[in-house]
């Protein structure tokens, strides 16, 4: 399954057993502010939130905004994959 973009619903999203995993956002003119990251438990620990987190990161890029990771859960994936600062590449 592919990672879809709700904008309407303000929330990446990803079809799982037991449910869809989201990830919760707010866009600003200059930025994707990251708030909430939730997988249903029986998707838990495979890689369902960071993989939603890699796809908010890559929809931010092609569009030139900044990251701003409030959601506890997207700060340390991007910490611990070596994108803490949240800005677009140049």
């Amino acid at each position: 399954m592919e990672i879809q973009d709700n904008r309407t619903a303000h929330q990446f999203e990803l079809p799982v057993t037991g449910g869809v995993a989201r990830l919760e956002y707010r866009r600003t003119p200059h930025a994707l502010v990251l708030l909430h990251t939730e997988v249903p438990e029986s998707a838990r620990g495979g890689g369902v939130g960071g993989r939603l987190v890699d796809a908010a990161l890559q929809a931010a890029r092609a569009e030139g905004l900044t990251v701003t990771p409030l959601c506890p859960f997207a700060r340390a994936h991007m910490e611990a994959h070596g994108d803490a600062t949240g800005r677009p590449s140049p």
